[in-house]
């Protein structure tokens, strides 16, 4: 479905990333990952993916937190595999503190990771994207760009520019064949909730399991954790023909999170 696209996916060589990578390849995108972590692994995950579906796959290691090191990565991108089809903006980092106690330094780099390489990383993409005439802009927001939580000021306000900016983006690309749209999952078990089901655990007293049912039982009413397959599946429907008239949407897949 998705044969001769080009996809660009940042955070992807772990959790939600890698799922949303995963699923594009399957559909026949060719694909350049993005992330940190151990060179064996993250080469073994290429070669995989390269493997498993007959695709293009690329590795680039940018450091998102720094604008130009964004822009510079979609435009080695192009260079590698001759356009730009899809963007999923997706990494992100997590800092919990109460406002006043929260450390500038973490507020910083909160912003720049998580709304600041978003918008270097369309704003890199959208020429080339125009000049072809299409194109797909796919942020991977969070119920908490719908929605707050305490102690956590700088994901919340980070993902709440996520939405603002994903809205301005399809509004200044409509008509042009691009579309801009935002997914806002709810929990999934990704490294970053383990962390948070594991202060849970030690702050309660209980086993990680315990901790887990307890993080979801607080928000989630399904009580299940949304995969990162369901949200590969999301993004494929929305880098397809069927989306081409969704722009500027900000798709809750939550558990009923929000449904509140």
């Amino acid at each position: 479905m998705l044969n001769g696209k080009v996809a660009v996916g940042t955070g992807s060589t772990s959790g939600i990333g890698l799922g949303i990578a995963t699923a594009l390849a399957r559909q026949g995108a060719d694909i350049v990952l993005n992330g940190f972590g151990d060179a064996q692994e993250i080469e073994r995950i290429r070669a995989g993916l390269e493997a498993d579906f007959g695709v293009r796959v690329a590795h680039d290691g940018a450091d998102l937190s720094r604008g130009e090191a964004v822009r510079e990565m979609i435009a080695h991108a192009v260079a590698t595999m001759g356009r730009i089809d899809i963007l999923v903006n997706n990494a992100g980092i997590q800092h919990t503190a109460s406002i006043e106690e929260f450390p500038v330094e973490k507020w910083d780099a909160v912003l720049a990771l998580n709304l600041s390489a978003v918008f270097h990383a369309t704003a890199a993409a959208l020429p080339y994207m125009k000049q072809q005439g299409s194109g797909r802009i796919i942020n991977i927001a969070s119920v908490h760009g719908l929605v707050a939580s305490v102690n956590k000021s700088a994901y919340v306000a980070a993902k709440h520019g996520v939405l603002g900016f994903t809205k301005a983006t399809a509004l200044e690309t409509a008509g042009t064949g691009i579309t801009a749209n935002a997914i806002c999952p709810g929990w999934v078990r990704t490294a970053l909730v383990e962390q948070q089901i594991t202060a849970l655990a030690e702050r309660e007293g209980v086993d990680q399991e315990s901790a887990a049912r307890a993080l979801l039982a607080e928000k989630q009413p399904t009580l299940q954790f949304v995969t990162p397959e369901q949200l590969g599946a999301m993004v494929v429907f929305l880098a397809s023909d069927a989306a081409a008239q969704m722009t500027g949407t900000a798709l809750p897949v939550d558990g009923g999170w929000t449904a509140r």
